[in-house]
């Protein structure tokens, strides 16, 4: 049985939503750079091997913590689209409750049309950080179910 489609939290809602106003594929492209160039600064002692994405071409990083019950993501990448996408999925994480974003499913990005521009490796790579951000937020809701037990 495949999982029903949720609501997007309305982060996400709002960039899908920007991205389905963009018609032109080279435009859709322009805008994911933007969301890599409003990444912050990524410290270097965070580039180790337990905060690298693993299945991606390109180095990617993602971090995690835990911030007044909401997970808060930072992640880099030596490639400017994967950063770009590493940049929408931390802008349309961030400051959701880890419940959030473990029932999310990654079809949303077929709603931004980017599924169909990017090459295979890229869209894979989408997938792996996606995954890699759940684990992360698995984490939390799974310490905050075994305290309150």
């Amino acid at each position: 049985m495949s999982p029903v489609s949720q609501p997007l939290p309305a982060s996400l809602e709002r960039i899908v939503q920007r991205f389905q106003q963009i018609s032109e594929p080279k435009r859709r492209y322009e805008y994911l750079l933007c969301f890599a160039k409003r990444l912050p600064p990524f410290p270097d002692e965070q580039k180790v091997t337990d905060h690298k994405v693993s299945g991606c071409v390109s180095q990617v990083y993602v971090t995690a913590s835990l911030q007044q019950g909401k997970v808060i993501f930072q992640g880099d990448s030596d490639s400017q689209l994967t950063k770009g996408l590493v940049g929408l999925l931390v802008e349309g994480l961030n400051g959701l409750a880890p419940a959030e974003i473990i029932q999310l499913t990654p079809d949303f990005i077929q709603k931004t049309g980017l599924d169909i521009s990017l090459t295979p490796s890229r869209a894979n790579g989408f997938y792996n950080i996606f995954q890699t951000m759940q684990r992360k937020a698995l984490v939390y809701h799974l310490a905050a179910t075994y305290l309150r037990t």
